[in-house]
């Protein structure tokens, strides 16, 4: 699979994931904006990029800095005009208790990265990503969207949420070039997910590498699906 002269642009892209997908594209061909927020992590990614003669962009970044986000729409523009693909990988999990003692900030911490920044991000991208041949929307949700687990409230909510925005998205999206999809990657060797599971054995789940080759089918120009919630692992 190719990705030769496509912009791509991934969130949370210094580590897991993230950081995975962004060195398969880069390995496959396309220029990888990388959006994070530790600058040490991104120019190590940047370091390894280089070595696998891919190239990217550095964007160090808190996304919940929604002006960040507009300009950082501005400067694509103003260089490329346009985007191929954004991978929405950037998420946070949050303190796991009983929704009424959740502390207001920390709900409105997960929210503002969870869903809120997506939002932005799609507000400020979509003319750019209707300006590709192909544009692909890949949004990361969670098994915990559906399961109303007690005490992953507000990151249930928050990824229900932004599997509604995506789709909505979807819809408004039919009868262009641009499609947009949510991904259920399943348990994963990531940070995210020893926070929440403190007791697993991490060798014991699939490692970010194996979830690349799906993920750049659903971000290639190849990609038919949209307005679906896709299940690596269930």
């Amino acid at each position: 699979m190719t990705f030769s002269g496509r912009v791509v642009l991934v969130t949370g892209a210094s580590r897991g994931i993230g950081r995975a997908v962004a060195l398969g594209l880069a390995r496959a061909g396309a220029h990888v904006v990388a959006l994070a927020r530790d600058v040490g992590d991104l120019e190590a990614l940047d370091d390894e990029i280089q070595n696998a003669g891919g190239a990217a962009t550095l964007v160090p970044l808190d996304l919940t800095d929604f002006a960040g986000l507009a300009r950082l729409g501005a400067s694509l523009k103003q260089r490329w005009g346009r985007l191929d693909a954004l991978f929405g990988n950037a998420g946070i999990l949050g303190p796991l208790t009983p929704l009424t003692h959740l502390q207001p900030r920390d709900w409105d911490e997960i929210m503002a990265v969870n869903l809120s920044a997506n939002w932005h991000l799609l507000r400020v991208l979509d003319p750019l990503l209707r300006q590709s041949d192909a544009g692909r929307v890949l949004m990361v949700s969670s098994a915990a969207a559906h399961y109303n687990r007690p005490y992953w409230g507000a990151y249930a909510i928050s990824k229900a949420a932004l599997e509604a925005l995506t789709f909505t998205y979807a819809a408004e999206c039919n009868g262009t070039n641009v499609k947009a999809n949510a991904l259920n990657p399943g348990p994963t060797r990531t940070r995210m997910r020893a926070q929440a599971m403190p007791g697993e054995d991490p060798m014991t789940l699939p490692a970010p590498e194996e979830l690349v080759p799906p993920i750049l089918e659903l971000l290639s120009a190849a990609c038919t699906k949209n307005g679906e919630l896709v299940h690596f692992r269930k």
